[in-house]
């Protein structure tokens, strides 16, 4: 699949993406690709960030991939199985976090966890880091076995973002294009 065939929804996590993280960058290079718009990027609420996802995935008129990043993906696996069957044609998910910490984030409360184990009705892939402080490793390899995702080990790249050196991440764009030739 080539990008200018599917609606490239980017799905920011908690604050949004900023100019420099790598999905912002995605979103100024990729010409159909849209940024998912939540109600409160502060204030993270399942049943409204899913329901912002599912908005989102009806709206388009071309098949929908999916690129989240961090609470986005768990997002993503809440909503997965009630988004239209066979819209989704793939999800690139990155640095999911562990919503079953109770410490996940300090001072602040969610509802994301616990995360549903069901398969993703759709193909995936997870990018996944040795030293992410929001997610083991393990507990990232087990979800992405029982959601049937590909998973990558993307070494010790911490969160995957701009703080950890990944403004840009062109190797995270080259993923992309392997996953998106593969659907």
């Amino acid at each position: 699949m080539k990008t200018a065939d599917a609606d490239i929804l980017i799905i920011p996590g908690l604050g949004n993406s900023g100019p420099d993280h790598w999905q912002s960058r995605w979103e100024a290079k990729l010409s159909t690709a849209r940024r998912v718009v939540q109600p409160d990027w502060d204030r993270p609420d399942r049943a409204q960030w899913t329901g912002a996802i599912h908005q989102a995935v009806e709206a388009g008129g071309r098949p929908v991939i999916l690129i989240a990043h961090s609470l986005a993906v768990a997002a993503i696996g809440h909503a997965a199985a009630s988004l239209p069957p066979g819209r989704v044609r793939g999800a690139f998910l990155v640095s999911l976090p562990d919503c079953n910490r109770p410490d996940l984030l300090p001072g602040m409360s969610h509802d994301f966890g616990p995360m549903p184990r069901d398969p993703l009705p759709f193909p995936s892939l997870l990018v996944a880091s040795r030293n992410d402080p929001y997610c083991e490793f393990d507990v990232a390899a087990d979800l992405a076995n029982a959601w049937g995702s590909a998973l990558v080990d993307a070494g010790e790249a911490g969160h995957i973002n701009s703080a950890s050196g990944h403004g840009p991440w062109p190797e995270g764009l080259l993923r992309f294009a392997g996953f998106l030739r593969q659907l």
